[in-house]
């Protein structure tokens, strides 16, 4: 008797968008995904120091919810958000000096939603959007699933130039600028004052809406506090504010929210309808207890003054680590060095040399919008103390160095 072997199953795949086929996925997650081992000395994620949250607090904070209000805490709520949460939101940003009301927020499950919420609301296909060259990966992510054109504003070691914008603006006709102006992810560099307030006066002279998002801006190590660009005159009435606890207070959360003019912020909200309806309840309620009953800001002022001591011991061992002819920044604050590498050096070629010395970083091409600088490189430097840090260093060296 002859035994038929049964032909292999065929896995049907219904056709993708355009949209689909034509975004890839994250470099960054990808990287994270093989270098996920133990042994790894991991430079090339985005994520805060898990050993730093105040799990005691948040779960307090849950726990009380829970007990007095479990009805209204495990059910539906508003697309807007809760009111105590939104209420709390908006006294933190009018004390850091820009004017808010509860009815200007809108709580999003996380920031990066707030992202997607804007280009769902703002652009079609073909629309073209300005952002910094480098960009945050995620946001080019966003802006290319909506089928934006996405186009890079040059700058230097401050941040993107005024006037560079002013003759794009002028010559692309774009939608929106997108910046991370504070602790940009991923140069870590700080836009200064001064270039802020040329960036809103462009705004107001040429009808540019920005987005400013800040996910970094309150993990400050030294200087002083720069004021938001939606603070500046000019540009109130046409930027948008996206904030999150994802750095502060725990990225698990999923809690971000922005601020936006009325007409805008409803686009988004029947945006939001259609993704997810809500942010969870339980989640909104436990972040508005917390803000109620714990000091945020010393929770932060703590876990910044930890950082400072990670990029002391990342800028201490870089000269050692990196080729000769390098350069690098030196952050004020948030989770990230960037660092460029003499020609002909090219970081993508080098990463799979340097992981098999089981450390990582990420490559600096994927933040491009444009043409990339194959020669750099981000290194996230939060999550390992500075033992970790000067001996991942010496592994990043030994790596470079073939």
């Amino acid at each position: 008797m002859t035994v038929t072997e049964p032909a292999p199953t065929r896995v049907c795949v219904p056709p993708l968008a355009a949209r689909a086929r034509s975004v890839g996925g994250s470099p960054v997650r990808d990287i994270l995904a093989v270098t996920a081992r133990p042994e790894v000395i991991n430079f090339a994620g985005g994520l805060p120091a898990p050993e730093l949250f105040d799990a005691e607090g948040i779960a307090d904070a849950y726990r009380a919810v829970l007990a007095e209000l479990p009805a209204r805490a495990l059910q539906y709520s508003t697309t807007e958000g809760e009111p105590v949460l939104r209420e709390a939101l908006a006294a933190r940003t009018s004390v850091r000096g820009l004017p808010t009301d509860a009815d200007d927020v809108l709580v999003t499950t996380g920031s990066q939603q707030a992202l997607s919420l804007l280009a769902t609301a703002l652009l079609e296909p073909g629309d073209t959007v300005l952002v910094e060259a480098p960009c945050y990966l995620a946001a080019l992510q966003a802006f290319g699933f909506a089928g934006a054109r996405v186009l890079g504003v040059p700058g230097d070691g401050d941040g993107i130039d005024p006037q560079a914008l002013e003759e794009m603006v002028v010559r692309e006709r774009p939608k929106l600028l997108y910046t991370v102006p504070t602790f940009q992810n991923p140069t870590g560099r700080t836009l200064p004052a001064g270039r802020r307030a040329a960036v809103a006066d462009v705004a107001a002279r040429r009808g540019l809406w920005i987005v400013e998002d800040d996910p970094y801006g309150e993990l400050r190590f030294e200087g002083e506090r720069v004021p938001w660009i939606a603070s500046y005159p000019g540009a109130a009435d046409r930027t948008v504010l996206l904030g999150s606890f994802s750095k502060v207070m725990a990225p698990g959360l999923r809690l971000g929210w922005l601020r936006a003019p009325a007409e805008l912020r409803r686009a988004c909200a029947v945006a939001k309808q259609a993704a997810d309806l809500h942010t969870p309840t339980v989640n909104q309620l436990a972040a508005a207890r917390y803000l109620a009953d714990r000091d945020l800001d010393a929770h932060v002022a703590r876990v910044a003054g930890v950082y400072r001591e990670r990029r002391d011991a990342m800028l201490a061992g870089l000269g050692e680590a990196l080729p000769e002819g390098s350069v690098w920044g030196r952050p004020q604050g948030g989770m990230f060095l960037w660092a460029r590498l003499p020609e002909p050096y090219d970081t993508t070629a080098l990463l799979p040399r340097v992981v098999r010395q089981n450390v990582a970083y990420v490559p600096g091409a994927p933040f491009y919008a444009g043409e990339p600088d194959p020669s750099t490189l981000r290194l996230c430097f939060v999550t390992q103390t500075p033992d970790e840090i000067a001996e991942g260093l010496r592994r990043l060296g030994e790596g470079l160095r073939g």
